[in-house]
């Protein structure tokens, strides 16, 4: 495990290479980075960890401290209270619990419109989660790299962090880095750095509204070529982790809400491929013996396709763009694929002789995963200047 502490070394990873950090020192507190990078606190139902975390940062000489009270009970006023009246702390308030994602942009929106001279933000835990020397080493590489968005990544090789933490990362980090080729070690992290030319520009829009939002971050990074840097940070649970608010069930489905559309799009088109494919195998097998696989593949796939390209478009990858380069390159995906697996089935089926629909099937599987990923980067991929 890595020393932490006011003079730690820190080592930065990103998809390229590695940064080294430099040092952190008790002299560094009122650096000039403090007073031109903000912090953003979502709080709901906070505790005294919090204005120890506010007033460890109020030393270090931030002064653009911005907590969001997201629906929070009358009994916790008092940590909001006392944040402003100590340490001058921006305080924004929900009526009711709106989520985490939107307390964010509550505080994004707040920002651009009172406090656009800053030069960048740091998002960060209220639990006490986040160290101050972390957010420090955060807020300095937010400063040095306005053009990326900085992510402080806990280390989830400790086998005392909960179970349901370190499972919960880990498939998240596994099903984005396979289905959207994000390579990040804690994709949930609640510490992140970003300019605030990347709020206006990006982030300030993403969608969601709770603890999917943070994923949908990483993928509009991924989508727009914004480059990714990670430090490690201490790995703090307190009460094992008792006190957090993320919903396993409900959040993750929230977050794997893009993939779950995705698949019942392309679940519902592979049903109407397959069942046409099987009706034009009965027609077309006894007049072109020959040539009835193709032909039964290549009508199926057109039918099938119309309705695959409208749902995608429209409902899962919510591509507004009129131009017909959208169509076209659909269509050069779906031609490519088609002629693959009418290739592909005709190949095994010559060598087998199984049955024609189980083997498309099996195949299809296959070109759908590798579909997903064309479809995501190159076929539906949003451009400057799509309405």
């Amino acid at each position: 495990m890595l020393g932490f502490g006011l003079c730690a070394a820190r080592l930065c990873t990103n998809q390229k290479g590695v940064y080294r950090q430099s040092m952190i020192r008790g002299n560094d507190k009122m650096s000039s980075y403090t007073n031109e990078i903000g912090i953003v606190i979502p709080a709901l139902n906070p505790d005294e960890k919090m204005i120890r975390f506010v007033n460890s940062l109020h030393k270090y000489g931030f002064r653009h401290i911005i907590i969001i009270d997201d629906g929070s009970t009358k009994e916790h006023k008092e940590y909001f209270d006392e944040a402003a009246d100590r340490f001058q702390c921006h305080i924004l308030r929900h009526a009711v619990n709106f989520g985490k994602g939107m307390a964010i942009k509550t505080a994004f929106n707040y920002i651009l419109d009172k406090l656009s001279d800053i030069k960048g933000v740091v998002t960060a835990d209220c639990d006490g989660q986040h160290t101050p020397e972390d957010t420090v080493t955060c807020a300095k590489q937010t400063y040095d790299h306005p053009n990326s968005l900085i992510l402080g990544c806990r280390q989830f090789q400790d086998k005392e962090i909960p179970f349901r933490s370190r499972f919960g990362n880990k498939l998240t980090s596994l099903v984005i880095r396979f289905l959207c080729g994000i390579r990040v070690s804690d994709s949930q992290t609640g510490l992140r750095g970003m300019s605030l030319s990347l709020i206006r520009e990006h982030f300030a829009s993403t969608k969601g509204e709770r603890f999917e939002y943070e994923t949908n971050m990483l993928i509009e990074a991924k989508d727009c070529s914004i480059p990714m840097i990670e430090f490690p940070i201490q790995t703090i649970y307190l009460e094992n982790n008792e006190t957090s608010h993320f919903n396993p069930l409900l959040d993750s489905i929230r977050i794997y809400k893009l993939f779950g559309k995705f698949l019942l799009s392309s679940l519902s088109s592979f049903v109407i491929d397959i069942l046409l494919f099987y009706l034009f195998v009965k027609i077309f097998r006894p007049k072109f013996p020959d040539t009835y696989i193709w032909t039964a593949t290549i009508l199926a796939r057109l039918i099938s396709s119309v309705y695959n390209f409208t749902v995608n478009k429209n409902q899962v990858f919510q591509n507004q763009s009129k131009s017909p380069r959208v169509l076209i390159k659909y269509y050069a995906l779906c031609i490519t694929q088609m002629v693959v697996s009418a290739y592909g089935v005709k190949q095994r089926f010559s060598l087998i002789k199984f049955n024609e629909s189980v083997l498309k099937s099996c195949l299809e599987i296959i070109l759908f995963l590798i579909s997903f990923q064309i479809q995501r980067r190159w076929v539906f991929k949003k451009e400057k200047g799509d309405g």
